[in-house]
């Protein structure tokens, strides 16, 4: 969404690549304005038009909304067109003479410049539902002060800043999870409930109004280790940055915000939210893929253990079938293993197959090339797959490349063997559709073959096909060669198991 208002504001304003940047940057932000302004807020673009049009609109999770259909593109006429270029010449926060009457509710409206530099990027117009107004609590009338320090603050283009981290981040504490007032000393000016309730779950017991922030939490944190480094400097307001605090009984997400007027600091908003429940999955989440992962690395060691037993009883035996089939098997096990040890290097329960495949087929013609000169290409992206499809998949090529290095080119005195691949959406059904061909230029099938009735790596290959829903096929390549082609139906990335 971001990408398509920059692209939009390129094309119908004259707004420097600075002030489209300052706009995405207040957007990222600015529910927590709208929440603390019980307001919903609409960001107006003067266009090259010379019309003022309304690009993006939020309203608050605090309290009742004012614009119950979505604003974005009207264009500003009448008084609210006068009250923006006011705005914008005079930069200053304006409020329009008396309320509006809008479907029975009085509503008012204030208009405050987004200054970025020198310049006034845009409008933001804040617009409260007075008739939903009752006698503020504490709690409002210090959500509004806060609000109040904020608006100030972007006409003087103090905020957002670029350095600050947005609330879009997982965890990220809200308005509604709690607020702390701080002064500029750090002492605790006002905290709602919730901030209360999350500071006790962390082990203090008392009121935390005059007491310094980062004292309360010190005291919280004896004997507890280790402390994010960045608790100090967010605890007392003074970085726009996050720090998590977490004690034996709990977790509470941290996020400052310092108050300023005429860049000098005069106190802080501190957003917090306990996270405790958030950071038990987290970790259990952590927990059961570093355990996945491990037992893919175990079992990638046992079938490497396999393969090197299987490869000492082939050399025991005479040249022959039975030394051949063993051998292979050595093959296919290994083939099987470095799906393991892929995934034994990932985060969830897929691979990018491509290496995979660049491996094994790699692995095979330098094999073959000791023998004959064989040449291989790879062409196309398989993605990434699910273990689920990679196992298979990975056994189908390696027993048709190998087929085609040991049958169609050692026969023929070496060549190229190509593996040529092509994935797309399936049209009915989810998952893609992966589409395989490998061609080789030797000595092509060999009279009477079918390949139901061909060697155990054929009947192999077929049995595996029919597993991925798919179908193969053999067919002569022209002057001489052979060509395989198979299509798979691939599993969803994100699909359960």
């Amino acid at each position: 969404m971001a990408s398509l208002l920059a692209e939009r504001l390129h094309r119908e304003s004259d707004l420097s690549e600075r002030e489209i940047e300052h706009i995405h940057m207040l957007l990222g932000d600015w529910q927590l304005l709208s929440d603390l302004s019980f307001a919903d807020l609409v960001l107006w673009v003067l266009m090259r038009d010379g019309a003022w049009r309304a690009v993006a609109h939020v309203r608050p999770n605090t309290g009742q909304m004012v614009f119950f259909e979505d604003i974005v593109g009207q264009q500003a006429v009448g008084d609210r067109a006068r009250l923006l270029e006011r705005a914008r010449t005079e930069v200053a926060v304006l409020r329009r003479g008396g309320p509006i009457l809008d479907h029975d509710h009085a509503i008012r409206e204030e208009a405050v410049p987004l200054r970025a530099g020198d310049q006034v990027a845009a409008i933001v117009t804040r617009h409260t539902n007075l008739t939903a107004l009752r006698t503020p609590s504490r709690l409002e009338l210090s959500y509004q002060g806060l609000a109040a320090a904020l608006v100030r603050m972007i006409a003087a283009g103090e905020w957002p800043s670029p350095s600050a981290p947005t609330g879009v981040r997982r965890g990220a504490p809200r308005v509604s999870d709690g607020v702390v007032h701080l002064g500029v000393d750090g002492v605790t000016l006002y905290a709602s409930p919730n901030a209360m309730s999350a500071i006790h779950r962390l082990g203090h017991d008392g009121d935390i109004i005059g007491e310094a922030l980062a004292t309360v939490l010190a005291n919280a944190l004896r004997d507890e280790a280790p402390v994010d480094e960045a608790l100090a400097m967010v605890a007392m307001g003074r970085a726009a940055w996050r720090a998590d605090v977490t004690t034996r009984s709990a977790a509470v997400a941290m996020r400052a915000i310092p108050l300023t007027e005429a860049g000098e600091r005069v106190g802080a908003l501190i957003l917090l939210r306990d996270v405790t429940e958030l950071r038990r999955r987290e970790s259990e989440l952590l927990s059961k893929e570093a355990t996945i992962r491990e037992i893919h690395h175990r079992v990638k060691n046992n079938l490497q253990t396999v393969a090197a037993l299987l490869r000492l009883q082939a050399r025991r035996l005479p040249e022959g079938g039975g030394r051949e089939a063993l051998l292979e098997a050595v093959r296919r096990v290994g083939t099987i293993a470095t799906v393991h040890e892929t995934l034994s290097h990932g985060f969830d329960e897929t691979v990018d197959f491509d290496e995979i495949a660049r491996r094994g087929l790699q692995a095979i013609v330098e094999v073959a090339t000791t023998d004959v000169p064989i040449a291989s290409e790879l062409t196309g992206s398989f993605g990434r797959l699910r273990a689920e499809d990679a196992m298979p998949l990975a056994l189908i090529i390696s027993e048709l490349v190998q087929n085609a290095v040991e049958h169609g080119l050692a026969e023929s005195g070496g060549g190229t063997v190509r593996v040529e691949v092509v994935r797309e959406p399936h049209e009915e059904a989810d998952g893609d559709v992966l589409q395989v061909a490998i061609s080789d230029d030797g000595t092509g099938i060999p009279p009477g073959f079918r390949p139901g009735k061909a060697g155990l790596g054929t009947q192999i290959v077929n049995s595996l096909v029919q597993g991925l829903r798919g179908s193969i096929r053999w067919e002569d390549v022209e002057p001489h060669g052979t060509r395989v082609r198979f299509f798979a139906r691939l599993r969803p990335l994100d699909q359960t198991p």
